[in-house]
């Protein structure tokens, strides 16, 4: 069974690390510098709400909340795997590191899917 898992969970791994990598560094420059040091005007509430109102910005959102979930519940699971030795704990490891990425990733549906 977990070989036929290993190969998607990679591809999360992957995903989740490319978009951390990429969008993560954005979204920390403006919500983190250029709004608050005045460099860019922030939006104002009404402008975001319009815009998380779109379905292509709640995909968008839904992606970047989940996809980096999984890189963190990979990259976790092997961290306490390889790097604290737990080999005997390793299905409860990846059970727990890949079921709150899931949990995440349902809260983050539901939540989007749910904004009026």
């Amino acid at each position: 069974m977990t070989e036929r898992l290993t190969p998607f969970l990679w591809i999360l791994f992957s995903l989740g690390g490319t978009i951390a990598a990429f969008l993560f560094p954005v979204h920390l420059f403006l919500g983190g510098l250029a709004f608050p040091l005045g460099w860019l005007d922030a939006p104002s509430y009404e402008a975001l709400r319009g815009l998380v109102q779109h379905p292509v910005v709640r995909l968008y959102l839904f992606v970047v909340i989940s996809l980096p979930l999984f890189h963190w519940a990979h990259r976790f699971r092997y961290t306490l795997y390889d790097g604290l030795q737990l080999y005997h704990l390793t299905v409860l490891i990846a059970v727990l590191c890949y079921g709150a990425a899931l949990v995440g990733t349902a809260v983050a549906a539901y939540t989007l899917w749910n904004l009026a």
